[in-house]
C-alpha cells in the first residue's frame, strides 16, 4: 500500500482504457467504476479530471495489480462485479461471485411493485423470493415490509452462503430465512399462507444463451438463465404451482424477458386461479414483469 502514481499516467490510461472499452462493446463507465472500488479514487476527481493536476496521486491497491485487473476484464471478459466482489443494487452493496446471478438495475423496479401491490405494507404477511441468488429480492423485501417474514429459496448452496451473508451485513439475517431446494419444496409448511411470491427466475431460451455476451453467456451461472427451448419453463411451474402456496388475494410477482409478456399472461389466464394479470414495462419501456392476484 501507499502506492502513488502521477496525474498524467492516470490520463493515458484512462484514455486507453476507454478505447478498450470502444472496441469491446463495454460501457466506458466501468473505467470510472474501477478504479473507485479497487484505486480509492474519488468520483468528482475522476468526473472533473482535476487529477490531471495533481504530480502524485495515492491508490488503494498497487499500480501493477490494477492494470492486471483490468486486463484480466478485458481479455477473459469477466464481469467487472465478479473481479470486485460486489455490485449495488437499490442502496444495499451486495457481495456477488460467480455462483450467483449479478443482479440487474431494471430488476430494482420488482420490489416497489410488491410494495405497491399490496393495500397495508405494514402487516405481518409472509413474502418468498423463490430462486434468490444473491438474495437481494429478499433483502428489498425485508426492507420495505419491516413486519413481514420474509424466505429465500435456491437450490444452489453457494448462492445460498452469499444471500445469507449479504442479509447479515445488511443487519436483515433475523429477518430472512433461507431454504435449500427447488422452487416451493422446502416451503411445504407455508401452504395457503403467503402475502406474495416474488421470483426472477430463469427465462432465456436455450439457444439465445450462447449468442448473448460473454459476460454472462461465459461466466455467469448456466442455472440461473436458461429457461428452456422457449425461456417459460420454470415460470409455467410457478404459475401452476403457486396458488397452493398464495393465500386469497395473494400477489404473485415473475420478472421476464421482453416479448414474453402475452405468453405469461395467457399461462396465469388459462390456469384460471389469478385474477387482475397485468404486464409490467421497466424504466426503459420494456415489458419486463407480469404480475397478478390469487382469487
Amino acid at each position: 500500500m501507499g502506492e502513488t502514481i502521477s496525474g498524467w499516467q492516470l490520463e493515458q490510461w484512462i484514455e486507453q482504457a476507454d478505447a478498450e472499452c470502444a472496441a469491446l462493446g463495454i460501457s466506458p463507465s466501468e473505467v470510472h467504476w474501477f478504479l473507485q472500488e479497487l484505486g480509492g479514487l474519488d468520483r468528482l476527481t475522476l468526473r472533473l479530471q482535476t487529477f490531471k493536476q495533481q504530480p502524485t496521486i495515492p491508490l488503494g491497491v498497487p499500480w501493477s495489480e490494477l492494470t492486471q485487473l483490468w486486463q484480466r476484464r478485458l481479455s477473459s471478459r469477466i464481469p467487472l462485479q465478479y473481479l470486485l466482489g460486489r455490485t449495488y443494487w437499490r442502496h444495499f452493496a451486495l457481495k456477488v461471485c460467480p455462483g450467483v446471478l449479478i443482479p440487474r438495475p431494471e430488476t430494482e423496479l420488482i420490489i416497489d411493485l410488491a410494495v405497491s401491490a399490496v393495500e397495508n405494507p405494514d402487516n405481518n404477511g409472509i413474502w418468498v423470493d423463490l430462486g434468490t441468488g444473491s438474495g437481494a429480492i429478499a433483502l428489498g423485501l425485508a426492507d420495505s415490509f419491516p413486519m413481514a417474514k420474509i424466505h429465500g429459496v435456491d437450490t444452489s448452496l453457494e448462492a445460498l452462503a452469499i444471500a445469507k451473508s449479504n442479509a447479515q451485513t445488511h443487519g436483515l439475517a433475523d429477518r430472512i430465512q433461507f431454504h435449500h431446494g427447488s422452487w416451493w419444496e422446502p416451503l411445504e409448511f407455508l401452504q395457503g399462507q403467503l402475502t406474495g411470491m416474488v421470483s426472477n427466475p430463469p427465462y432465456i431460451p436455450s439457444d439465445i444463451i450462447p449468442t448473448l455476451q460473454p459476460e454472462v453467456a461465459q461466466h455467469e451461472p448456466t442455472l440461473a438463465l436458461d429457461g428452456g427451448n422457449d425461456g417459460l419453463d420454470s415460470i409455467r411451474h410457478l404459475v401452476e404451482t403457486a396458488p397452493r402456496y398464495l393465500r386469497p388475494g395473494g400477489v404473485w410477482i415473475v420478472e421476464m424477458m421482453a416479448g414474453q409478456g402475452e405468453g405469461v399472461a395467457g399461462l396465469l389466464e388459462a390456469q384460471g386461479s389469478y385474477s387482475r394479470i397485468k404486464i409490467i414495462p421497466d424504466l426503459a419501456g420494456f415489458d419486463r414483469f407480469v404480475i397478478a392476484y390469487l382469487k
